[in-house]
This record gives structure tokens, C-alpha cells and sequence, in this order.
């Protein structure tokens, strides 16, 4: 009976260790980020039907058969630095629909992304850092983030980083009907290409949250989903400030880490330099998401 008590504790523990931290993100963190978004989205895009209707016409409309109980992307924990765990099903459709969590776990790699679903005046500092450190990232953005902040969109583009499609305007895909879902995700690929001449390719869930039927659309449209394997609760001020977002990030790094931070953060931006040079002191390599097969 005591074991069983321990061992009921240590769960209850780590639950409350995921939730705490972020990682489990549709309960835990949508209250908080719906006020963010509210500031950031207030200026909703309206993709224009016709223009995006040539390509929707390609996606298979039948998707009644898939599964559509949504879920918010949440993972184990794990200590020494292994790959932390996702449940099964998450596991099944990550290789059903070719989706991302980690990279290569046999190496010594780590692939850093960032979310942007507005600017808070930190990533000009961020992509120096990247470029000081010779290190390449992702940056998922939404509508209103190339709409207000073409400059530093085409400075990613630019300096070498991959945009990735984080949709037009932030809203849970597995609530919309799948016209809407390809709106979102084809208006803000619309935007992107008229304001760099590029196409996107990767695609972050908005809040993290998805289902078999959105992640199916998702692909149709020619994308790949990346989730993550290493995240923290950064999109508000960290307690810890600066020294909790680099000991997070050290603590829970693991061979084939796909790194999420907001560049919101400013404790993000003041511990980047120390994070990038320590993970390198680590022995690991920078990889981006290109690398990932």
C-alpha cells in the first residue's frame, strides 16, 4: 500500500510539473495566452475566397471519418536528459501524418524555434544573437506579425532562418469547419509569399492544439506540422526570470531537442547568448528543421 501511495504521488507530482511548466498547453495555458492574443490579433485578416480557392480545390474534402477529438500537444518529462515521452496515439499520428517532435535522438543535435504571435520589441536582439553564434532557427508567425512587421519577417528570410506558418489569426483549428482551417493556413501563406516571394512549408498548430482531421488537412496542403520536445511557460514573465529560462532549457535538453521559445520573452532574449554557447560547450550542433528527415 505504501508503494502504491509513492508511486501515486510521484505522478501527481510530475502531472502538476507538466502542467506547471507549459508543456501541457490546452488547459493549462489558454486563459493566459487568450488575453495575449486578444492584444495581438485585434486586427483579424480575412483571407479572400477566390484567391485561395485553386488551391483548396486540390485538398480532399471528405473528412468526416476522421477523427476530430482535439488534443493539446503534451509530453512526459523525463530526467537525464532522455527524450521525453508522448502518448501513444500522439506517436501514431506524428508518423501517420509525418508531424515533428524531435530530430535525430542518436546524435548530439538540437533544432531552435521561436513563436511569434506578435512583437514585444525583442527580436531584433534574437536574431543578432543567432547571427553572432552562427545558428539558424525557425520563427512561426501569424497574420498580424507579417502584416506589422515586415521588416524583420524579411530579415529572417534574409539572414538564412525558415518562417513557418503559425496561421492568419491564432484560433484552435479543431473548432473551425475545414474550409476555415485552410483559410488560416492559406491566408497567411498568401501573405508571406507577397511579402518575401517565398513559400512555406512548416506549420505550427496555433496553442498547440490539433486532431487527425486537422492534422490531415495540414498535410494536404503540403505541410509538415512541427510540434516540440523542450518548452517552458514563456510567453508570460518567467519567476525566475532570465536564469530559469537557461536552466530549463539546460535541464531538460536531450539529443534531437526541438527547442520552442516565445520571442516574447524578454528572459528569453536576455539568456539566449549563455544558452546557445552552453548547449555548444555540451557537444551538441545546431540543426534546423531542413535537416530533419
Amino acid at each position: 500500500m505504501a508503494k502504491k501511495i509513492i508511486s501515486l504521488a510521484i505522478g501527481v507530482a510530475l502531472c502538476f510539473s507538466l502542467v506547471s511548466c507549459g508543456i501541457i498547453k490546452k488547459n493549462s495555458n489558454e486563459n493566459d495566452k487568450a488575453k495575449i492574443q486578444e492584444e495581438a490579433l485585434h486586427e483579424p485578416f480575412n483571407s479572400p475566397k477566390e484567391e485561395i480557392s485553386n488551391v483548396v480545390n486540390h485538398v480532399v474534402q471528405k473528412t468526416e471519418n476522421l477523427d476530430n477529438t482535439p488534443y493539446g500537444w503534451g509530453l512526459r518529462v523525463l530526467p537525464n536528459h532522455q527524450t521525453p515521452e508522448i502518448t501513444p496515439y500522439a506517436m501514431e499520428l506524428v508518423k501517420k501524418y509525418n508531424a515533428i517532435f524531435v530530430g535525430d535522438t542518436t546524435k548530439k543535435v538540437v533544432y531552435l524555434t521561436f513563436d511569434e504571435g506578435y512583437e514585444a520589441g525583442y527580436t531584433p536582439r534574437i536574431l543578432d544573437v543567432l547571427k553572432e553564434n552562427g545558428v539558424k532557427a525557425a520563427f512561426f508567425v501569424t497574420g498580424p506579425y507579417v502584416k506589422q512587421q515586415a521588416d524583420l519577417v524579411k530579415r529572417m528570410v534574409e539572414e538564412g532562418h525558415i518562417v513557418g506558418n503559425h496561421t492568419v489569426n491564432h484560433p484552435s483549428l479543431p473548432t473551425l469547419p475545414d474550409e476555415k482551417v485552410k483559410e488560416e493556413i492559406l491566408g497567411l501563406e498568401k501573405m508571406f509569399e507577397d511579402l518575401t516571394g517565398q513559400k512555406m512549408k512548416y506549420f505550427r498548430p496555433p496553442r498547440g492544439e490539433y486532431s487527425e482531421r486537422t492534422l490531415y488537412i495540414t498535410k494536404s496542403l503540403g505541410y509538415r506540422t512541427v510540434f516540440w520536445s523542450l518548452a517552458m511557460a514563456d510567453w508570460q514573465p518567467l519567476p525566475g526570470g532570465p536564469e530559469e529560462s537557461y536552466s530549463t532549457v539546460m535541464k531538460r535538453l536531450h539529443p534531437g531537442a526541438v527547442i520552442l521559445l516565445h520571442a516574447v520573452s524578454k528572459d528569453n532574449a536576455q539568456a539566449l547568448d549563455r544558452i546557445i554557447k552552453s548547449i555548444k560547450e555540451e557537444g551538441y550542433e545546431f540543426k534546423t528543421l531542413d535537416d530533419i528527415p
